[in-house]
Formats: C-alpha cells, structure tokens, sequence
C-alpha cells in the first residue's frame, strides 16, 4: 500500500491492478525459491490482465526475483524497490553509515548490502532484521506501545553503530515511521516507494508510456484501480481503511485466488 500510495500521487493519470498475496504472508521467513514462484505467478497474472509495466512492491520478492522475472518478460518494465532506495540512501547519507530494517529473509539474501556497495564499495552496511514488524502492521498494531518496543529492540545495534541514514526495507514499515522516529528522532528513514515510482515514472516517461492528462478539463481521461487480495476480503477491506484512506471513488476491491501455481483475479467478489 506505501507504494500504492505513491503511485496515486504521482501518477494521477494511471489504473491501478494490486494484488496483495496476504495468503502467504508474512514472505519474510519462506524460502527464497517459494517466493520467486510466488512473484512470478502474481507478475504474470499481472502482465496477462493488461499491464504496461510491474513494481515488486515487495523487498523480499524484489531480492528473490527481480532478475528472473526480468528476463522472463523482457518487453515489459518491470521494477524492484531496492536499487531505488539504495541509490537514495547512498546519495543522502553524510557519514556513510547506513542502517537496513527488512525482513529475515530479505537480511539473508543480502540485496541490500550489496545494491548498496555497488552503487559505493565504502559505505559500512548495517542490517537487522524484523520478524515482528509485518505481524504488528498486518494487525493494525502499527502506532502501539508493541510497536514502539519492538522498534527499540531493532533500532538498538544500529543507533550503537552510529548509522545516521536507515533503509526502511520491507513495504510494511513506513506504517511504523512514528513508532521509530520516537525512538531515534535524528535519524533520516528512507521509503524506497518514492524513489520507485519517480522511476517508474521516468522510465514511463522514456518509453512514451505515461497516461497523460486529458487536453479537455471538463472530460478527464478515465482511469480507474482495482485492489485485490489472495487473502480474507472483508478484512483487505477494513485494513485499506487504514492503509489508503484517501481512496478516490473510482477504486474497487476484489478478491483473488491461487490454483496450480497461478494466481486468477476474482470479479465477482468485488464490491467498493
């Protein structure tokens, strides 16, 4: 949702298809090949029901499967979240010191330590990882003294190691910037779905792909999303009340389901 979020700012013009795999969540402690199979199936049901381009608006798939699903769709743009908020970090912090808050299996595989040391091979790299952040978020316990705590436990070794810039690198987490801005003010928290959907936008914009606005005010170009979900649908509901408050009219929620390995969009469970 941080990077739908994002993509309703600053792409006015687009339609939106979210599929949110609440099914199998949380992906942060699965093996990594189940998650490539899990962002390969919901990339292409995605590029089957007519997308122009795909965000892996997820750390761990981005880690996983970025490449292979790159090379699987060559003619459609297809991006991750972590070289963007990377390269931002890289390009923002002033000691060199840079903290990564992921998930277990996105700490494990490493992405971000090393995006980051290719964009700059001196940076010093600090990674902790946070089982109990995506529960906390997926349970609306987001602005709780759990919260609050559990961001003292994880922001610790990296206040001890003087970073002064940290990676917030799981989608769930800007949910908890309060939570960790009470316990490390001073710090500067990086969302990597903003430098995504700036690129996104450019590569858009390169590709003669971006949605325009309509030459005519008194006819807007139409455009409309549809958010759904593998998991409870009544619950997707309630937690987009949280997540996406500001919502326009013109946004639908569905459910979706896996069968055989492949992700399918049910319509006839949709409702606004």
């Amino acid at each position: 949702m941080t990077v739908v979020r994002q993509a309703l700012a600053l792409l006015p013009n687009e339609s939106i298809l979210y599929l949110a795999d609440q099914a199998h969540v949380p992906y942060g402690g699965r093996d990594l090949s189940q998650i490539r199979e899990f962002a390969t199936a919901i990339s292409r049901a995605l590029i089957e029901a007519g997308c122009k381009s795909v965000v892996m608006a997820c750390n761990i798939s981005t880690a996983a499967a970025l490449p292979s699903v790159q090379a699987a769709f060559p003619e459609i743009p297809i991006l991750g979240v972590i070289s963007p908020g990377a390269q931002a970090a890289a390009q923002l912090t002033q000691n060199g010191k840079i903290g990564v808050l992921a998930t277990v299996g996105t700490v494990r595989s490493g992405a971000y330590s090393a995006s980051l040391h290719s964009i700059q091979p001196g940076l010093k790299v600090f990674e902790v990882a946070c089982p109990a952040f995506v529960p906390l978020v997926e349970a609306g316990l987001e602005t709780t003294q759990e919260a609050v705590t559990a961001a003292q436990e994880y922001l610790a070794p990296l206040i001890e190691a003087g970073v002064d810039t940290i990676l917030l690198g799981c989608t769930h987490y800007p949910f908890l910037l309060s939570a960790l801005q009470k316990i490390a003010p001073g710090l500067l928290y990086i969302d990597p779905a903003e430098q995504t959907l700036a690129q996104l936008q450019s590569l858009l914009t390169a590709r003669d792909l971006l949605q325009c606005p309509s030459p005519n005010p008194q006819r807007p170009t139409p455009n409309s999303h549809l958010l759904t979900t593998t998991g409870d649908l009544e619950l997707y509901r309630k937690q987009l009340k949280l997540f996406l408050p500001n919502s326009s009219h013109n946004t639908t929620v569905a459910g979706a389901y896996w069968r055989d390995g492949r992700v399918s969009f049910d319509f006839t469970e949709s409702g606004s």
